[in-house]
């Protein structure tokens, strides 16, 4: 099972929104050079996020922003914007096991509740974590690395 990227695809989104409001207009264009994806993709998750509230996409000249505080978005708000899940579940169950193995039989009655509880874990820790949360260590690395990458050029 992987999840697709739009969901860190998203994150960084929020990221380049967030680290260049000040200096630049994020448009779909500029976002798709950062992240190196087609434009279109970036348009498509704009989109999402604009559906659900958690972005702001101006048309024309006016770029892309953050509609509310980012400590009140957290990652599962993010994913749940941009990731589509059969049914509310994570995990896709193979559809016939054989109901004449003992295996088959049991298998459901074996899984369902773990994977319940596996997805649940997930999703509390992406609630438990906000945007702030990633811009705060998103700065801190662009610093430490800004101050490696201008030692190493003396």
């Amino acid at each position: 099972m992987q999840v697709s990227s739009r969901f860190t695809i998203a994150i960084h989104i929020f990221s380049c929104i967030n680290t260049f409001k000040d200096e630049y207009k994020i448009t779909g264009d500029f976002l798709a050079s950062s992240i190196q994806v087609n434009p279109v993709i970036i348009r498509k998750l704009l989109g999402q996020l604009k559906e659900a509230g958690l972005i702001k996409v101006k048309r024309g000249s006016g770029g892309a922003s953050i509609a509310k505080e980012p400590c009140l978005i957290t990652l599962l708000d993010v994913f749940n914007s941009v990731e589509s899940l059969d049914d509310g579940k994570l995990f896709h169950f193979h559809e016939n096991p054989n109901p004449n193995c003992p295996v088959g039989r049991s298998i459901h009655p074996v899984l369902d509740g773990r994977l319940k509880q596996i997805q649940q874990a997930m999703e509390d820790e992406m609630q438990s974590i906000t945007l702030e949360d990633i811009f705060n260590d998103t700065k801190k690395f662009i610093e430490s690395t800004s101050i490696e990458s201008t030692s190493k050029n003396i």
